[in-house]
């Protein structure tokens, strides 16, 4: 077994800051599996969250490069969001995840 390095590591709390909170990580995982989503769309999807709390948290994703937001000059405003370059090397993670999940439910 791999031992993990302390919890003071850089590397380690760099990550966690951009993924931490009750919501980051089911708006990724709802881009993963979409690829672009309008904020409505994300907003049904993950059904519990509030429109301030999405919001603060896509802007969140959006400043740490994890998410791209497009908006579209038109009325009514549309906006799309997806995940960059950046998010989408995230999608292993989500799998392994996703597998421990499947593992530990048995």
């Amino acid at each position: 077994m791999t031992t993990l390095c302390p919890s003071t590591q850089p590397a380690f709390v760099q990550a966690l800051s951009i993924i931490e909170g009750k919501w980051k990580l089911r708006i990724i995982y709802e881009l993963a599996c979409k690829e672009v989503l309008r904020y409505g769309e994300l907003k049904n999807n993950v059904c519990e969250i509030t429109h301030k709390m999405l919001s603060s948290q896509l802007k969140e994703l959006e400043q740490d490069g994890m998410v791209i937001r497009k908006e579209y000059p038109q009325v009514p405003p549309k906006v799309e969001y997806s995940l960059s370059d950046k998010g989408r090397r995230f999608i292993p993670i989500l799998n392994e995840l996703c597998s421990f999940g499947a593992e530990i439910s048995m």
